[in-house]
């Protein structure tokens, strides 16, 4: 598996598509935070502004356009955001899902939104490499969306059997196509490096085998560089250090191994690389900041009842 897939499958990321949204003439819209989820937007036909709060300029978004909205923060969207805004939830009462919103009669505009869950202990894991607005608005990049586009619009706009869960799985390739375009438009951290060839072939196969005892000259291998010019060009486009990454990302696994399986501390230290189940608990704590054991205990506590 690379990389990418790697991750997005530790995030377990779900779509809720919320459905559409069609206005006429001139108005403005009020969105609160969104703490623990990432949102998305697109849109069909029309033009708007959005204007994200901590970010300097208001954006532009016309037809073909895809957003995320990755950090939570409050944002206004509209032809014109001088007008009062009016917060968004007073037209979809309880956050309904599906369907389509029409908004002082419909016509000028077409925006299709909904937002994605993503595991509440890995998710700062993808949250953290991507900046507050993830734009798209490139006539080639737009052009690899068209066909998931149109597939979208279709089923908020004409309801089927069977169009919410569809609606759903287009959501998520439509997330991993806008997530692939942003990587190879400049993106930070791992997700950059991902655009990188060299960068990739090594993420590459420390993901394919992380409990292998990599060193960093073996890696600098896999990415056909010397073992100084491997390692300063890794912090430089990862922001950590090789052998730092490959720490980080196992205990992103064993968070999740300790959720979700019944391996013993033991057969969990030797799948992850490490010679003992004392040299691993001790990796664990100083990353996560909990024991291996204490942090499987606040896991039993805080998991909801059946």
């Amino acid at each position: 598996m690379d990389a990418l897939s790697d991750v997005l499958a530790l995030l377990k990321i779900r779509s809720y598509l919320y459905g559409g949204f069609a206005a006429g003439g001139d108005w403005c819209l009020s969105f609160g935070p969104h703490l623990g989820s990432l949102k998305f937007y697109t849109v069909a036909t029309g033009a708007c502004w959005l204007a994200v709060e901590g970010v300097a300029e208001p954006l532009w978004v016309q037809a073909g356009d895809c957003l995320l909205l990755p950090s939570g923060r409050a944002f206004r969207a509209g032809t014109d955001l001088a007008l009062p805004a009016v917060d968004v939830f007073s037209l979809v009462p309880g956050g309904a899902t599906g369907g389509t919103t029409v908004y002082q009669g419909g016509g000028d505009i077409l925006i299709l939104g909904g937002f994605f869950t993503l595991a509440a202990e890995q998710a700062t894991w993808l949250l953290d490499v991507l900046p507050p607005v993830v734009h798209i608005q490139a006539a080639a990049d737009k052009a690899v969306l068209r066909w998931t586009l149109e597939q979208l619009r279709q089923e908020v706009t004409v309801p089927r059997p069977g169009g919410l869960v569809l609606s759903q799985q287009l959501a998520g390739l439509l997330l991993v196509q806008v997530l692939r375009l942003h990587m190879t438009a400049g993106g930070t951290g791992w997700l950059g490096a991902l655009a990188d060839a060299r960068l990739q072939a090594a993420l590459t196969a420390l993901h394919a085998r992380p409990g292998q005892r990599w060193t960093v000259q073996a890696l600098a291998q896999q990415a056909g560089m010397s073992r100084t010019g491997f390692a300063v060009h890794f912090r430089q486009q990862v922001g950590q250090a090789p052998l730092t990454y490959l720490a980080h990302w196992r205990m992103q696994l064993a968070k999740e191994r300790l959720t979700s399986s019944t391996a013993s501390l033991t057969e969990l230290s030797q799948a992850l690389g490490y010679e003992s189940e004392s040299a691993f608990s001790t990796a664990f704590k100083r990353i996560i900041g909990y024991s291996p054991r204490h942090y499987h205990q606040r896991l039993a506590v805080t998991a909801p009842a059946a």
